[in-house]
């Protein structure tokens, strides 16, 4: 029997057997694909990106930045396969994303400590474990978890479509990042006016897939499908997701009325995401609608949009800021799970539930870390949270905020949060010289 057990092999999962193995204990990693799939994976890679394929912006004065600079500084495996495979993206780590995800099964399969098992769940492991199914949680496993941490709220998640480059039409489409910043990484479909209304018509009047038990209003606001974006009002997309400013088209000299913008999927370019266009529209009605936009009129689509349902924890009633349950006992939660939001946040909480779940089987006791630090932070912040727990990214009101004077001079808001991030990094330098270095697993 292995010291620790981690069920799942997404992004938290593949992060918790590697912490843990990286501790010296021997682990199992259980993942069902592909003995069984889900409706939004493709493949049975171990962290395979279901969404997006952009893990956030990458600089320090951004809070996912400082969220991915401080796993790279603890030894995290999500990010340097992430940065080993990154491809154009402007001022974000975008991912090549079939490339990511074969360097992360490859990494955490050859461990010498990690054993892979293709195989479904459906008990609560003995001893210490780390349950990271994420929100795609087989049916038998869900009703086990629930009789443990009570009933699980979900919502909806949504993924974008997937194009062919080569169908794309050059003589339309102009490739530009926002505000000139960075390499000229997104592909832009520039609409005039009278496009941009068409296009909201009909993405209006377009036929949704249905969805078993659905009732409006359970989306993550964080990723709304772009459908529900556009009910809200004609001009919501053109002032949220086919935002123009900031990118003239070049053969004009003027930002257009309304554009919408395509990142780079994969390593070689032949495949590009439509970015924010998160969807439930049937397939039939993604390629009728879609087409609609310049450029696209021949696209052809490599993945469809798809809607997923999400569940999650009450974490700020069953989980300690070490992602063990408060009960006690062996048993740690990791990722979605737990009430966070987005790849790296996931990974996070991966890192936590790994490092502490190998403390465990090693006889010690898990350890928190410090609310001065971002990976802290939003730990602490869903399993203490005050009322109902809505999934939440990394943000820089978790952490302390930096004074807005310095020397008798009013400080801009890049500056305190460069601040924040020098201070969160400093701490977590103190946390690994004072307590990670210093204990026997870790």
């Amino acid at each position: 029997m292995a010291d620790v057990t981690v069920v799942g092999g997404g992004l938290a999962g593949s992060e918790a057997a590697w912490r843990a193995a990286e501790a010296g204990c021997s682990v199992e990693l259980w993942e069902m694909r592909p003995v069984r799939m889900t409706p939004a994976h493709h493949t049975e890679s171990l962290a395979e990106l279901v969404c997006s394929n952009s893990l956030g912006n990458r600089s320090l004065s951004t809070a996912s930045g400082l969220l991915k600079e401080e796993l790279r500084r603890l030894g995290s495996v999500i990010l340097r396969c992430a940065d080993a495979n990154a491809v154009p993206a402007g001022g974000a780590l975008g991912l090549a994303r079939e490339d990511f995800s074969r360097a992360v099964t490859e990494a955490v399969s050859s461990h010498p400590n990690i054993e892979l098992v293709r195989k479904e769940a459906t008990e609560i492991p003995d001893g210490p474990a780390v349950i990271a199914t994420g929100p795609l949680t087989s049916d038998a496993l869900a009703e086990k978890i629930t009789e443990i941490c009570g009933e699980t709220p979900f919502f909806y998640d949504a993924a974008s479509p997937i194009l062919y480059r080569e169908t794309l039409d050059d003589g339309i489409i102009y490739r530009a990042s926002r505000y000139g910043k960075g390499e000229a990484a997104y592909l832009n479909c520039p609409m005039n006016e009278a496009q941009y209304y068409a296009f909201v018509e009909e993405l209006c009047r377009a036929e949704l897939a249905p969805i078993k038990d659905f009732e409006e209003g359970m989306y993550f606001e964080g990723c709304l499908p772009v459908e529900v974006i556009a009910r809200r009002g004609p001009d919501t997309l053109r002032f949220g997701p086919m935002k123009p400013v900031g990118l003239p088209d070049p053969r004009t000299g003027r930002e257009p009325f309304a554009v919408v913008q395509l990142r780079q999927d994969d390593a070689e370019g032949q495949l590009y995401n439509m970015v924010g266009f998160q969807t439930r529209l049937k397939w039939g009605e993604q390629r009728r609608v879609f087409r609609m936009i310049p450029g696209l009129e021949n696209a052809e689509f490599a993945r469809m949009g798809v809607m997923h349902r999400n569940t999650y924890l009450h974490s700020n009633r069953v989980l300690e800021a070490t992602m063990r349950l408060r009960s006690g006992g062996p048993l740690f939660f990791a990722g979605q799970l737990t009430g966070v939001e987005g790849y790296v946040e996931s990974a996070a909480m991966g890192y936590i539930a790994g490092l502490n779940a190998a403390r465990v089987a090693r006889g010690g006791e898990p350890i928190t870390f410090p609310r001065t630090t971002m990976i802290g932070a939003l730990a602490d912040y869903i399993t203490v949270k005050d009322g109902t727990l809505q999934p939440i990214n990394s943000n820089w009101g978790l952490l302390p905020a930096a004074p807005r004077k310095e020397n008798g001079r009013r400080l801009s808001k890049q500056e305190r949060r460069e601040r924040q991030a020098r201070a969160a990094l400093a701490a977590l330098e103190e946390f690994r010289r004072e307590v990670l270095n210093a204990q026997p697993v870790g």
